[in-house]
């Protein structure tokens, strides 16, 4: 900000005050303004944000004493409050130095009884250079804080997807003191930074780094009467409930990044993102291999050496039916295709379905019966005589 802009801003008429006002009444006028147009209270609202940046600047040099006596006495030096554009060229001011400060001291320039001392750097050192001033002041935006929390799904919920209730914690505008972290509702602005809540440091080679400032922990604004519920942070924590839907076709273990649903922003900031890790239950009939899912039937003998058709369980669907080869073997897998876990794109993978032949544990006399003779049938055939044959060659 340039001296011209900062003489030339009436922060009195910034706060609503007269020049006379006193302190505590310049100190009543900018709580009541800094709570109507904090950012916190009005986000998304640039014209806000831009009012309480006037409004704190306003106050940090009217409620301290010396800058206000430096302020007006800049002010009455140019007339009328305000700087006196000459008739030369655009942005060029005509004024001469003798003139400034012949009528302040005297007459000459030189530094005399009840003058200004050191000259222009006494004048506005206080107003516009060094760490106590407030020209440039930009309080940034701050992002909200990133949430993580979990969530425990049932197997067809993650393979379908679901809305849960999710209650997070995180930190939000403390309500004690209106995110101001004074208790008052009177921050001001951080004098290290200026109100940017950065400050430089060097790294070598002519380059510069920033950094949160140290003392306002880069919120630009210190509380010199901190708020006893957020120590002047300006943020307390917060705990709410909301609906999150989480996407069909999430496994166990998976980390879920949702953008914009953490904790609030700070000065019109963005809101921080959510990240949701998945914890999802067994089921006691189908398992899961990435898009796919896995179940087991069981098959009687007569099925496996004959053939046949089975009826097959689906996840939340109706039943599908397969066709058993004849010789089916015990462990053979078939595939019911589009029966599976839904993907991203929102086709689904298959069912793998594994065949498990059945061992009777209790037989008829019947049954009995026609299981020796089938041996009998069969003898000349033994399953058996390949191994043999392999571990021989071995």
């Amino acid at each position: 900000m340039s001296t011209k802009d900062f003489v030339e801003k009436d922060y009195y008429k910034v706060l609503g005050v007269p020049k006379d006002a006193t302190e505590a009444e310049i100190k009543k006028a900018y709580r009541k303004l800094a709570r109507e147009f904090h950012p916190d209270a009005n986000k998304g609202n640039a014209e806000a944000e831009e009012r309480f940046k006037e409004i704190s600047e306003a106050n940090d040099v009217l409620a301290d004493a010396k800058k206000r006596k430096e302020y007006d006495d800049a002010r009455a030096l140019f007339g009328n409050g305000g700087f006196r554009p000459g008739p030369g060229a655009g942005g060029s001011f005509n004024f001469d130095l003798g003139d400034l400060f012949g009528g302040a001291q005297g007459g000459g320039g030189g530094a005399g009884a009840g003058g200004f001392g050191g000259g222009l750097g006494d004048v506005f050192g206080g107003l516009f250079g060094g760490r106590g001033g407030t020209a440039g002041a930009r309080q940034q935006p701050r992002r909200g804080q990133d949430v993580e929390s979990e969530v425990t799904l049932s197997f067809a919920e993650a393979v379908e997807g679901a809305t849960v209730p999710l209650r997070m914690t995180s930190q939000a505008p403390c309500k004690a003191c209106s995110g101001t972290g004074d208790k008052n509702g009177t921050p001001r602005v951080c004098p290290t930074c200026v109100g940017t809540g950065q400050v430089a440091r060097g790294s070598g080679g002519g380059f510069s780094l920033t950094d949160p400032c140290p003392d306002c922990k880069g919120r630009g604004l210190i509380a010199e009467n901190p708020c006893e519920v957020c120590k002047g942070s300006g943020r307390a924590r917060s705990s709410r409930t909301m609906q999150v839907r989480i996407p069909a076709g999430v496994s166990d273990g998976q980390r879920i990044r949702l953008r914009g649903k953490g904790g609030p922003g700070e000065r019109g900031g963005p809101a921080g993102d959510l990240f949701v890790v998945v914890h999802v239950g067994s089921h006691p009939v189908f398992g899961r291999k990435g898009d796919n899912l896995t179940v087991t039937v069981p098959v009687t003998l007569p099925e496996a050496v004959l053939g046949g058709e089975v009826k097959v369980p689906t996840l939340g669907g109706p039943p599908v039916t397969l066709k058993l080869p004849p010789g089916t073997p015990n462990g053979r897998t078939m595939r019911a295709r589009g029966k599976g876990a839904v993907r991203k794109d929102g086709t689904r993978g298959d069912l793998l379905v594994t065949v498990e032949i059945s061992v009777p544990q209790h037989l008829t006399d019947d049954a009995r019966d026609a299981l020796v003779a089938f041996r009998d049938a069969t003898a000349d055939e033994d399953p058996r005589e390949e191994l043999f044959q392999a571990a021989k060659g071995a």
